[in-house]
């Protein structure tokens, strides 16, 4: 049964007592301390609007392991052409935006309240949350945002306003995260956007022994 965290409380149950879909607990706040911990423990926020906040760490996990990125002949083409220019932290606001307003083929809509959107905004600021951004013409057509610790990168959310740019900006940044040592990418939860650039599914006893090793 998942555990209910009092507000003013930073710390989280043993991920190993989570629910079969992953609700570890529920409660607590989304201040930073909060969530920097969450994080290391390979613990996420996720949850719909009138909602208390939901803690999730789902077993298996779904990551990427940077070396075994997959990218189509397609997206090669496009990378080619310089159908997109790219870019980092250039426009994170943009892209929390822009998440929040994608709509979803699976699930209610947005996850992404008020309270969600400041929490990362203030990650972003103490340079714990960072975006990559695809741009076509001037203007802001996809991107992702996330968190990193160590060398590892916690992803949160993609959007695309245009056919295959969430698909690039997230091509673009596995490269240069590989550049900057990171070892893991954290996917979450499974999608098959994900699953045709490699992303797998590990048990959550893995996930959680590579994050120890992973952040220091």
């Amino acid at each position: 049964m998942p555990d209910f965290l009092l507000r003013n409380s930073p710390c989280f149950p043993d991920v190993e007592s989570a629910a079969e879909d992953g609700l570890l607990a529920f409660g607590g706040n989304l201040e930073l301390t909060t969530l920097l911990n969450a994080y290391k423990k390979g613990i996420f926020p996720w949850y719909n609007p009138d909602e208390p906040i939901c803690w999730y760490c789902p077993d298996p996990r779904f990551v990427l392991f940077p070396g075994e990125l997959k990218v189509s002949k397609s997206m090669k083409t496009i990378i080619k052409k310089n159908e997109f220019s790219f870019s980092i932290d250039k426009d994170f606001a943009g892209v929390i935006r822009n998440c929040r307003m994608a709509k979803r083929k699976i699930g209610p809509g947005t996850w992404i309240t008020d309270e969600i959107e400041k929490a990362y905004t203030t990650l972003f600021e103490k340079g714990y949350a960072h975006s990559a951004e695809a741009w076509h013409n001037g203007e802001l057509v996809g991107g992702l945002y996330g968190v990193q610790l160590g060398k590892v990168f916690f992803g949160e959310s993609m959007f695309a306003n245009k056919s295959n740019a969430s698909k690039f900006a997230f091509i673009m940044y596995v490269d240069n995260l590989v550049k900057n040592g990171i070892a893991l990418i954290d996917c979450q939860v499974y999608t098959p956007h994900l699953g045709s650039l490699g992303a797998e599914f590990i048990r959550r006893k893995k996930f959680t022994e590579l994050l120890n090793k992973l952040i220091v």
